[in-house]
């Protein structure tokens, strides 16, 4: 551990804060989105500026202490933080500049999505990003980046042109085509495996206002649901974007109060197309079946991308089960059907992203990002705001999940994944791992950036 002479020191050329053990403010930041993860760094840096971070890299390395880096904190397996060590917090690094001419923004690494969102939309452009307005870009980024954009705009990565990145050796770098494009191949969707990035330059998309929302059906018609769904998804204009989803209708408006608390089964939609176009894209979904409410209007993107967030705070409990799935068979389905009527809280939920479309028009080999050939990537989360929940939810998540995997692809987003070990990293990336383990020997050869879904230097 380090002296508190080499504390004073790192803190005399820091225009950040450093918190640690003891101090009032201690507790609050330590905390992380997921309540379930409960670490106790030695030191919280919240870093000003890149000057900061890269203080705070060499100081970890020269004090061989265990190295965290924390941007929005949603990470589901809290690997923004760590025990006994330093964690690098982002959150202050929240500039953005768009760049309307060329179609790009800038984003540092502190962001949100909702930040980001806020900024892009005023030129009604938007990047590929998740679902929930207060994921953290770099995290999200990092992964992948799945969302409402991913049959129409590709994945986040897919549109990531740049970044600039503090390597475990203290200097920064660009990564890009022109330079190092082996570094830049590797962050879309190697995780925080190879530096902590400061900045990151995604490509536009003229996207302003969708017509989306839910469209939900009774739980007990899932299995006709998710059988028209399979098929149906697939062959849709890829304007449309639609992910299936069990939930329970949360108390609030605008949804109506007779289906307030009920368990549902339900896909929500996001068209991106001419709005004069929309009424023909949802025509089948209107005709199909007896939804209990069809709930699809006209809304400008960073309302949709914020719908969740009210729902889901920080400090509840969250445990995560993923897979990407190629085929959903009816013996697929009849699990869904098993598990999704069993629901252990409100907020616990299934979800099947999409992964056609644009995001099968690259290759599995130009990114990390392997499963281009899946057609869904499933999570499976138990949440609730008690901590007494916890058992209740872990044992939902494990044995839907248990169910469910021997249907699956094989990997899972590690985005969506808890600290599951090295097999389910390396199945995650295939026949890209070897080519990562390269590229993190060159960039990080002593492994300095471990709390993650760890790639080991080949």
């Amino acid at each position: 551990m380090p002296s508190p002479d080499a504390i004073a020191q790192l803190s005399s050329v820091l225009r950040g804060r450093i918190v640690q053990p003891g101090e009032p403010d201690y507790d609050t930041a330590r905390k992380v989105y997921n309540a379930m993860i409960d670490r106790h760094p030695r030191l919280i840096v919240y870093c000003r500026d890149v000057a900061d971070v890269m203080h705070c890299v060499n100081f970890a390395r020269e004090q061989s202490m265990l190295l965290a880096v924390r941007g929005g904190g949603h990470n589901g397996g809290g690997l923004g933080t760590c025990d006994e060590g330093l964690v690098i917090d982002l959150s202050l690094l929240r500039g953005i500049r768009v760049d309307a001419a060329a179609r790009t923004v800038r984003v540092e690494g502190g962001c949100t999505w909702g930040d980001v969102d806020h900024a892009t939309h005023a030129f009604g452009m938007a990047t590929p990003s998740g679902i929930i307005g207060t994921t953290g870009v770099g995290g999200l980024t990092l992964g992948g980046g799945l969302g409402h954009l991913t049959r129409k705009c590709g994945l986040s990565v897919d549109n990531l042109l740049e970044a600039d990145v503090v390597l475990a050796d203290g200097s920064l770098v660009r990564a890009s085509a022109e330079t190092n494009p082996d570094l830049l191949w590797a962050l879309r969707g190697g995780g925080g495996n190879f530096g902590v990035v400061t900045s990151f330059l995604f490509k536009l998309h003229p996207v302003d206002t969708v017509v989306a929302g839910p469209t939900f059906w009774p739980l007990e018609s899932a299995g006709e649901v998710m059988r028209w769904y399979r098929d149906f998804i697939v062959s849709a204009p890829e304007d449309l974007n639609g992910f299936f989803a069990f939930l329970t209708v949360p108390p609030v408006e605008p949804f109506p109060q007779a289906l307030h608390g009920q368990a549902v089964c339900g896909v929500v939609w996001c068209y991106t197309g001419a709005p004069e176009d929309a009424d023909a894209a949802f025509k089948p979904v209107r005709e199909f079946g007896s939804p209990l409410m069809h709930g699809v209007q006209p809304m400008p993107f960073p309302a949709l991308q914020g719908a969740f967030d009210a729902l889901y705070p920080p400090g509840h409990q969250w445990y995560w089960r993923a897979d990407f799935v190629n085929e959903l068979s009816d013996a697929a389905i009849a699990e869904h059907q098993r598990f999704g009527a069993k629901m252990p809280t409100p907020q616990s939920t299934m979800h099947l992203y999409p992964i056609d479309g644009a995001a099968h028009r690259v290759k599995s080999s130009d990114t990390p990002f392997s499963y281009r050939d899946a057609t869904w990537a499933e999570v499976i989360v138990g949440v609730s705001p008690d901590p007494q929940d916890a058992a209740t939810i872990s044992s939902w998540t494990k044995g839907y999940w248990d169910a469910l995997h021997p249907y699956s692809a094989g990997g899972a987003y590690v985005n969506m994944m808890m600290d599951e070990g090295d097999e389910r990293i390396r199945a995650s990336y295939r026949d890209n791992y070897p080519r990562l383990a390269k590229v993190k020997r060159q960039y990080d050869p002593n492994n300095l950036f471990r709390v993650n879904q760890n790639i080991r230097p080949e």
